[in-house]
């Protein structure tokens, strides 16, 4: 995306770039309409950037403003030459309740030329918009027409094709055969992306009991504080057209902050320091003579106890265990001794 970026001035850039990143977020926490606010903001800065235009379509379209995105995603085809924007662009014609533009999308030259994915979810929408014509048996045949149906492997597009597949069988009456593929759906969805659990608990009046709730329930508990922080970052994300002209205007005219005030606010008066670390001089001196008179009086009752305990009692070992220094502790002199002759 920077790279697409690049014909723009660097703040500009900047400021675009960041409102892309801002509006994928708000897809991921499931909320269109802010990604549409961002993307708005992009598109009015950025409108030759096919990336941004591509953008702008794909999210207008998940917003559920169809024509807005059909508007869109023509610009970015003309822009990046790709065709890869058709399956949008055909659910977007059902959308606007032409169905039949939908399928002459489909039958263009230029849906020949996209890749295995691309040419599966165009057959998906072509199913739909025969369903909107009243077609339901030609639904379930435009289905049938791809292998890719039967593959009992899991693939990107086999919760969506299996889900599509049980809707047109629903639409033209086949409810057994419904219910079975909606739980083939149910097994190759493992991230939600389709309603396939809930239209199998409709059909079997079964219960689904989502054990992650339960996980979620513990974890919204103990993350609560991590929550509100989230919470407020998404506000501080929000950004609408006025605040993104005004934050291009302070990219430009932004000015340091001056060294003095910074240094004035972090600065302790040196008077409250010398207080808390300075101690009255005499109250130490007064300690200090005392230990020394207690300790003077004492030595001479310690150095003639010390004396005769080590003459009498040698074997008694002391508290903790000395290390063994083997000769070099021999070589030294006996301290018992050393004592009794400077007794002498």
């Amino acid at each position: 995306m920077l790279e697409e970026l690049r014909p723009l001035p660097g703040d500009l850039a900047d400021l675009v770039g960041r409102h892309m990143v801002a509006a994928e977020r708000a897809l991921e926490d499931d909320d269109p309409d802010r990604a549409h606010e961002h993307t708005k903001v992009a598109r009015r800065f950025a409108a030759r950037i096919g990336v941004v235009r591509e953008a702008a379509g794909i999210v207008a379209y998940r917003a559920g403003h169809f024509s807005e995105a059909l508007s869109d995603l023509r610009a970015a085809r003309r822009l990046t030459g790709s065709e890869a924007y058709l399956p949008v662009m055909a659910d977007c014609e059902r959308g606007l309740g032409r169905p039949e533009r939908a399928i002459d999308l489909v039958r263009s030259p230029e849906a020949e030329r996209l890749d295995r994915a691309g040419r599966i979810e165009l057959t998906i929408v072509e199913s739909g918009a025969r369903r909107d014509l009243g077609q339901h048996d030609a639904a379930v045949i435009t289905l049938q027409r791809l292998p890719e149906l039967r593959d009992p492997q899991p693939k990107p597009w086999s919760a969506r094709l299996a889900f599509a597949y049980a809707d047109a069988l629903a639409e033209a009456g086949h409810t057994d055969a419904a219910t079975d593929w909606f739980g083939r759906a149910m097994a190759f969805d493992e991230d939600g992306e389709t309603d396939a659990a809930e239209r199998y608990a409709e059909l079997t009046g079964a219960v689904i009991e989502d054990v992650e709730e339960d996980f979620d329930d513990e974890d919204d508990f103990d993350d609560a504080g991590v929550a509100a922080v989230a919470e407020g970052a998404e506000a501080v994300e929000e950004v609408h057209d006025a605040e993104a002209l005004a934050e291009a205007d302070d990219l430009l005219n932004e000015e340091p902050e001056p060294a003095g005030l910074q240094e004035s606010e972090g600065a302790e008066p040196a008077d409250v320091q010398e207080s808390e670390d300075d101690e009255p001089a005499d109250i130490v001196e007064g300690t200090e003579d005392a230990d020394e008179q207690s300790s003077d009086d004492s030595e001479g009752e310690q150095g003639a106890s010390e004396v005769a305990a080590q003459a009498e009692i040698r074997g008694i070992t002391p508290a903790f265990i000395e290390p063994d220094f083997g000769d070099a502790v021999d070589e030294d002199d006996d301290p018992t001794e050393k004592q009794l002759k400077s007794d002498d």
